[in-house]
């Protein structure tokens, strides 16, 4: 009896090896490998239409958390338990972002964590949403940084991601691309991981041979520090050749590092939890600048859900924008929608091009 008990028992471990050795296999085979730079389509549905030299404009950056991490949710990477939100809660919160940002009626606004086709949020194709219903933004693009048929953790597992940055337009983009970003992670926990990106959209100015450059940009999260410092280093490198051709430059997103004072108004209460990397002002070449508000916070732990008068709520600085220094900063805000729909909130950034 015992040797039959130990046969079947050893028959389980093989299998389970077997279909972890196939698990692994097959993600290796499938793994999303996107080349170093990508052109990627535009979208537009009404005639070229680009601002001038002077003109005021209205950005708005926001991660929307794929609409699953709203108000009543916390996260499993972030000391939480939460894997996958209702498909009523995916739904009240799509639809909630989607008020506050007709509500801006922005000429520009840079989205992070949509999803497409993805288990955790119902096959729900958000981008497709935002695209119809802001009815000004004529123009989109945008580009996949989470991309894998079958994420097997936690349990039960993540499922089919497909997610990435958003970018849309009042004006003409003329073309976009998707540039690659370096990914931290080794073999095997690359081929279930974000691979990051900055995805760049061109747009032309009236009476100029110049453009406006956007970048929409979600730098590494969980990681040792290294990779944030890495993509932070690729991404100047990047805003200032663009510079240099004259070009107007404003890149915005979710930075997941704080901007400069951001840890004295925000301090770290717990470092058992995830804890942001840190932006320095010396990163920045003369004349450039952040653009950031310290009065709100632009992101919290996902910990738990969220409660205001809780001691263990953690608040963050990690949304804003970098400016080239041909690009004037008229106002900037974080705009206190109290997480409802996203463990962000949208920061608005009031800009005009300098002659």
């Amino acid at each position: 009896m015992a040797k039959k008990s130990l046969k079947i028992v050893g028959i389980v471990i093989g299998i389970l090896l077997l279909a972890v050795i196939g698990l692994l296999l097959w993600l290796t085979v499938t793994e999303y490998k996107p080349e170093a730079v990508e052109v990627v389509s535009v979208s537009g549905f009404k005639e070229k239409s680009a601002p001038a030299v002077g003109d005021p404009l209205k950005i708005v950056s926001l991660n929307t958390g794929y609409g699953g991490l709203g108000k009543e949710s916390d996260f499993f990477m972030d000391g939480g338990t939460g894997v996958k939100p209702k498909q009523s809660q995916v739904l009240e919160n799509v639809g909630g972002i989607l008020s506050i940002l007709q509500e801006q009626n922005a000429d520009i606004c840079l989205l992070q964590e949509v999803d497409r086709d993805s288990t955790r949020t119902y096959k729900m194709e958000q981008g497709v949403a935002y695209q119809t219903q802001l009815e000004r933004l004529f123009f989109t693009t945008s580009a996949l940084n989470y991309s894998c048929d079958f994420v097997p953790y936690p349990w039960p597992p993540i499922g089919k991601v497909h997610s990435g940055v958003q970018t849309l337009s009042g004006f003409t983009i003329d073309r976009a691309e998707r540039i690659a970003l370096p990914c931290p992670f080794k073999w095997p926990v690359s081929t279930a991981n974000l691979k990051r990106c900055l995805l760049v959209s061109y747009v032309p100015l009236e009476n100029s041979d110049k453009q406006l450059v956007l970048v929409n940009l979600h730098l590494e999260a969980y990681d040792d520090g290294e990779g944030k410092i890495i993509q932070t280093k690729m991404l100047m490198e990047f805003l200032t050749a663009e510079y240099e051709k004259g070009n107007y430059v404003i890149a915005g997103g979710d930075f997941n590092q704080t901007f400069p004072g951001a840890l004295d108004a925000y301090p770290i209460k717990n470092t058992d939890f995830w804890t942001p990397g840190v932006l320095e002002s010396d990163i920045l070449p003369e004349g450039w600048q952040f653009a950031y508000d310290l009065t709100v916070p632009s992101c919290r732990l996902l910990n738990q859900p969220y409660d205001p008068e809780s001691p263990d709520t953690q608040s963050y600085v990690i949304d804003g924008f970098i400016l080239s220094p041909n690009v004037e900063v008229k106002k900037v805000e974080t705009l206190d929608a109290q997480f409802t729909y996203t463990d962000h909130n949208p920061v608005i950034l009031e800009a005009a091009l300098s002659s």
